[in-house]
């Protein structure tokens, strides 16, 4: 591996099947290095990108919520996902699915900004369709208006193989409602189902950066996928958010946590993963660590340990 050269690599990312381009962190952010999948794209020659400013691509629309979210995300130094709608040089427009990520030296200084496009334009259709990618109408829990599990499984697995590709932390946190079921033998289930959205609500409006992804798991457990954090950051994250659905004072009287309100159970796991370890090993050291903040006695939170990684 070490013994790859620089036109090595080129030749991989050049054979790419989805969009790759490499932006200079200085001045005005001029691509560097783009690949043939992302020319394909936007309908360019490479040649035609190297040295300018991706804004181009968006002409004089530039009133987009996603252009909003990169300007923040590049400010602070974070990942972020963002959906921008561009026009190819006939004039063509096309929904662009992208995720930038910072490319920092030795320092921590963040010195490039490496971005991964797909066309977006039938995810972004209602209509059922074949092939990759999920309708819209799939992508929304409709009790909870959060991504469903289906279309976060799909980004989760995304993400992933970016973060084994590029060797960068990759983080995922469940967070499980206590005793939801006694709740809800208490005070029915449609009092159990606004009890979820409180929470759901709670939860997503605390991963507010451009790289987090907030989705319902199933019934009253929910999913976080985090970039760039390491375990630490992604645990104070997770405790603020235990806290803040204590905060709520849900009153249940059959709760097994000792104090009579809903609460949550967290579990948090974040690592690099090595190229050859399985996603499901994210996934089972993040439900095992769940399962511990319960047996320890629910409102409570853990992180996933070395040995919960199995490969």
């Amino acid at each position: 591996m070490n013994d790859w050269s620089i036109e090595d690599w080129r030749k991989i990312l050049g054979a790419a099947p989805e969009g790759i381009v490499v932006c200079n962190a200085a001045a005005d952010h001029p691509v560097v290095y783009a690949n043939n999948a992302f020319a394909q794209l936007c309908g360019r020659p490479v040649e035609a990108l190297l040295g300018v400013n991706l804004r181009m691509l968006q002409g004089t629309d530039r009133d987009q919520e996603g252009r909003q979210r990169i300007r923040e995300a590049i400010e602070r130094g974070e990942s972020c996902r963002a959906v921008l709608r561009n026009y190819r040089s006939d004039g063509t427009s096309f929904w662009n699915e992208m995720l930038l990520q910072p490319v920092r030296n030795g320092e921590g200084r963040v010195v490039q900004w490496i971005g991964y496009h797909r066309d977006a334009g039938e995810r972004l259709r209602p209509a059922e369709r074949t092939g990759a990618g999920l309708p819209a109408w799939m992508r929304e829990d409709r009790l909870t208006a959060l991504h469903s599990r289906a279309y976060f499984e799909e980004i989760l697995r995304r993400d992933w193989q970016v973060a084994q590709r590029d060797s960068h932390e990759i983080g995922l946190a469940l967070f499980d409602i206590d005793d939801l079921g006694a709740y809800n033998d208490t005070f029915d289930k449609a009092a159990g189902d606004a009890c979820i959205r409180r929470v759901a609500r709670a939860i997503s409006s605390s991963y507010r950066r451009g790289g987090d992804l907030v989705g319902r798991w199933e019934g009253g457990t929910f999913a976080v996928l985090t970039q760039g954090d390491a375990a630490a950051s992604a645990c104070e994250y997770a405790k603020v958010v235990v806290q803040r659905v204590r905060d709520l004072l849900i009153h249940n009287p059959r709760a097994g946590n000792g104090c009579r309100y809903v609460t949550l159970s967290a579990g948090v796991a974040s690592l690099v993963p090595a190229r050859e370890l399985p996603l499901e090993a994210l996934v089972g050291a993040c439900l095992t660590a769940l399962q511990r903040a319960k047996t320890i006695g629910k409102n409570n939170l853990c992180a996933a340990e070395a040995r919960d990684f199995k490969g």
